[in-house]
């Protein structure tokens, strides 16, 4: 239920699709167990430098949340296990490659936080966002709480939260929840130019600058400032620092080794 293609788009960019049309690529046990397995085996491909995360187009979706069937059937005890970390979205916060959500569709519940925990969200026209959860009489339980204000700020996250309220994918944008637009034709191009602008990057400075910037939001400023001047100090021990500022004064294309 989950595919995965290397290089067929852009070079150094894995595709990695939730394909579960009948369901909308709804996130049962079977494709969370595919895309943790998948997300590990691209985390050690060094070959892959950027990954951009989606649904099956067939389904109208980027994933249309959880399995609602699977919920039904479990009381407190089987939940505490089944959200026992790592979990598929700490598999994509912490993976250590940029992550771009291609959200051609419906991005609702677990797939709303599935994108959250991806490092820039690109939006089809035709997308809609939302956390419908407490229509089901529970909460967000994927990170969303906590993901979504940094995102947003309270207010909103109140707001979509409490009321259940979908939004589109124009209002997602104004609001920060989504990165850009695009109409659906121009989604695919838009989504590899960014992705292919990253993956000509340094491995290893693409992989210190995601640490550098998710701190900022999880640290306090003075730490983070502290945390990022240790970072850039380490690139000075890397032979990617000494062939990109080689390539920049001969004025050629850098060619990165990754240490």
């Amino acid at each position: 239920m989950v595919d995965l293609e290397i290089g067929e788009r852009v070079e150094h960019v894995a595709t990695i699709t939730i394909n579960r049309p009948d369901a909308r690529n709804a996130l049962n046990a079977q494709v969370r167990r595919e895309l943790k397995a998948t997300l590990e085996a691209v985390e050690t491909d060094d070959d892959v430098r950027v990954v951009v995360l989606t649904g099956a187009d067939e389904a109208k979706a980027f994933v249309a949340g959880a399995d609602v069937a699977e919920l039904r059937e479990r009381g407190p005890i089987e939940q505490r296990e089944a959200s026992k970390r790592p979990r598929v979205y700490e598999y994509v916060d912490d993976l250590e490659k940029p992550v771009i959500a291609r959200l051609n569709g419906h991005a609702l519940g677990g797939g709303c936080e599935l994108a959250q925990a991806c490092d820039v969200r690109i939006a089809s026209e035709r997308a809609k966002l939302g956390q419908p959860e407490i229509n089901l009489g529970i909460i967000p339980g994927g990170g969303a709480t906590q993901r979504l204000p940094r995102l947003v700020g309270e207010g909103q996250a109140m707001r979509l939260i409490l009321s259940g309220e979908l939004i589109d994918a124009e209002e997602a944008r104004e609001i920060g929840l989504v990165d850009a637009m695009y109409p659906p034709e121009e989604l695919d191009e838009h989504v590899y130019d960014l992705a292919e602008s990253m993956a000509t990057k340094s491995p290893i400075a693409l992989e210190f600058a995601k640490q550098a910037v998710r701190a900022s939001s999880r640290m306090e400023l003075e730490t983070g400032i502290e945390y990022e001047a240790e970072l850039f100090a380490q690139l000075f021990g890397t032979a990617d620092k000494n062939e990109g500022i080689d390539a920049f004064f001969e004025d050629r294309t850098p060619d990165w080794e990754g240490r």
